[in-house]
């Protein structure tokens, strides 16, 4: 578990390190970016080894209907975080949609996945995104919406956020956890 809450911490950290800290992070100059990024992938190998090796107890498990709703969930969640809000009409107002959809995609995976290890990964990245939401919205109170797009972007967006699912469904199948039920 301490790989697993050491993974979460250091995304955390990555993440907010420009905001909290932006004179060490602005005397890096353009090694910083390398060094963010290097910590986010190191976060995301600590979080994937910390979380098949952690146990807990376990409150919930997968049942037909939240597998449904988890895929619904993701579907929309991946549509978020693809260009579409911004690029579409539907939902270019949003000032958010990538880390709302990763909220979503957080919510969904706590859905089907109630143990302790669980909660401490996707609970942790989905209080990280909101977070990130309150953090960015105090920073930069004054934002306006990008032009409003066209309902072609819409549907282009879509149908790859449905292609994503399959693929990343046919993905975690493969590695053990059967995403369409």
């Amino acid at each position: 578990m301490v790989l697993l809450v050491l993974g979460v911490a250091l995304w955390w950290a990555a993440h907010f390190f420009k905001r909290f800290a932006p004179g060490p992070r602005a005397s890096l100059g353009g090694r910083g970016k390398g060094l963010v990024a290097l910590a986010l992938a190191v976060s995301i190998l600590l979080m994937i080894f910390g979380y098949r090796m952690a146990d807990g107890a376990a409150f919930w498990g997968r049942h037909p209907a939240t597998v449904g709703i988890n895929n619904l969930m993701i579907l929309v969640a991946l549509y978020l975080t693809t260009p579409g809000p911004k690029k579409g009409a539907l939902l270019y107002r949003m000032r958010h949609p990538m880390l709302t959809g990763f909220l979503l995609w957080a919510v969904a995976h706590l859905l089907v996945n109630g143990d302790v290890p669980s909660f401490v990964l996707f609970g942790g990245l989905g209080i990280w995104a909101v977070a990130e939401m309150i953090v960015i919205n105090r920073a930069e109170p004054d934002w306006t919406p990008p032009a409003r797009g066209t309902i072609v972007k819409d549907i282009m967006f879509a149908a790859i956020s449905v292609i994503l699912l399959v693929v990343i469904g046919l993905i975690h199948t493969w590695l053990g956890y059967p995403a369409f039920g």
